[in-house]
């Protein structure tokens, strides 16, 4: 029995007068629970899974395994190889893609009315009976390997690895998910197919279908598609607190400008204070140009070209970060310039400009990503995994006008610890010194 419940109407009066968005909740025969929006003007379908865990899921020594797998299910099934698959792909004029996380894989597919039965079987045969041969691996192996080595001469990513090692430690999150050298080389088949089936699991996945395509049929689709995957999978790893501590992290590289990344404990979507975070976020480097760390960092001081902050909201941690880049001579400068402004709202908030231009920025842009099928299937997909309401879309701008300046000032000096940052720094830094 097909069953809807929870439709909800978004006006996107941004986008196009009177255009709505209907979100349905549908469950199909067999169980499985989506989310729709019917859009039957074009004869065409997006679809988005999403699968809780992603490279998390990880087995222990088999770090990589999970990324590695993620690119290897187009490379064919049956008796089908990587050319075979990708002509009867283009043949049906859809397009299918794969990619890992550390919270997450995704799998999305793009098709049209007149191929979908025809569509949805290739995307099934890939993700439930990939041939995954021996030469594929080899040769994806290799990818992965260049990218590895690629990033190990990447002041960026060497930033983010140590930064994340002093985070997250021994938890997932603290190694790259596409794992080391040695890590990639000892992977078999069949630690792939292990990985496969520890990730892609029917009971943990959230979806979304925008287009052409009614909840009856979806219903049909999804146990197509996805009624002969396993259910349980590996266990999720524990939430975890960081285990961050102020001070200053160098990492020595021959390279003109330093890398900067520091951060602090953050907070959630669950979390009350979130919208109000968010905010302020928005007003101490999320903003663009108009963030208090681009003024001060760059506009007044000319130390940077860019210097952002954010709030990575993990599933199993949470964290307040920021990133700036600056000459070796001049980061010890923007460090304590990044200090000081994290120190000033803190103590002394924000004020009511800055508060109702932060939210006319975060509300005025909000419609404005419901731009095409493509794009929504993926917000939709995301709020699923994020636990997010149905009607999230037509609450989040309310949520946002409702945070008071009397809210965000104490979310400023309840959770912004700027005695408490960490920064990791990659290059040859002047007059900085390593605080452990």
């Amino acid at each position: 029995m097909m069953r809807f419940v929870l439709p909800f109407v978004l006006t996107l009066g941004a986008l196009q007068a009177h255009a709505e968005i209907r979100i349905q909740q549908v469950t199909s025969p067999g169980g499985i629970s989506a989310w729709l929006v019917e859009e039957h003007s074009i004869p065409f379908t997006a679809l988005d899974m999403r699968f809780a865990g992603g490279a998390a899921l990880d087995a222990p020594g088999k770090r990589g395994a999970t990324y590695l797998m993620s690119g290897l299910l187009e490379e064919g099934t049956g008796d089908m190889d990587a050319r075979d698959f990708a002509k009867a792909e283009d043949g049906l004029a859809a397009s299918y893609s794969y990619s890992a996380n550390s919270d997450s894989m995704s799998i999305s597919a793009r098709f049209l009315t007149e191929n979908r039965d025809e569509a949805v079987d290739l995307l099934r045969r890939s993700i439930v009976e990939p041939s995954l041969p021996e030469d594929a691996i080899a040769r994806v192996k290799d990818q992965v390997l260049s990218g590895i080595r690629e990033d190990a001469e990447d002041p960026s990513s060497i930033a983010s690895s140590a930064f994340d090692a002093l985070a997250y430690g021994d938890h997932p999150y603290g190694s790259a998910i596409e794992g080391t050298a040695e890590s990639v080389a000892a992977l078999t088949r069949d630690d792939l197919l292990a990985a496969k089936d520890n990730v892609l699991v029917k009971d943990r996945v959230s979806i979304a279908a925008v287009g052409d395509i009614t909840p009856e049929q979806l219903g049909t689709l999804l146990d197509t598609l996805l009624g002969d995957l396993p259910t349980g999978g590996a266990a999720l790893p524990d939430t975890i607190d960081l285990s961050l501590t102020p001070g200053v992290t160098i990492v020595p590289y021959d390279t003109p400008q330093a890398q900067v990344l520091w951060g602090q404990d953050g907070l959630g979507m669950e979390d009350p204070d979130f919208f109000a975070a968010y905010l302020l976020n928005t007003i101490l480097g999320g903003g663009g140009f108009e963030s208090r760390l681009m003024q001060e960092v760059r506009e007044k001081r000319g130390l940077t070209y860019g210097v952002y902050s954010w709030l990575a909201d993990r599933d199993f941690a949470d964290v307040w970060e920021g990133s700036v880049a600056s000459a070796n001579g001049r980061v010890a400068d923007a460090i304590s310039v990044i200090r000081d402004e994290w120190t000033r709202i803190a103590t002394d908030g924000v004020t009511e400009e800055e508060l109702e231009n932060a939210k006319k920025y975060m509300t005025g842009a909000y419609p404005l990503r419901f731009d095409g099928n493509g794009t929504i299937a993926s917000i939709l997909v995301g709020m699923q995994h994020d636990n997010m309401p149905i009607d999230y879309p037509a609450t989040r701008n309310d949520k946002i006008n409702a945070v008071t300046l009397e809210e965000i000032n104490r979310v400023a000096r309840e959770r912004l610890h700027p005695d408490q940052l960490r920064f990791v720094v990659v290059g040859k830094p002047d007059g900085l010194d390593a605080v452990n």
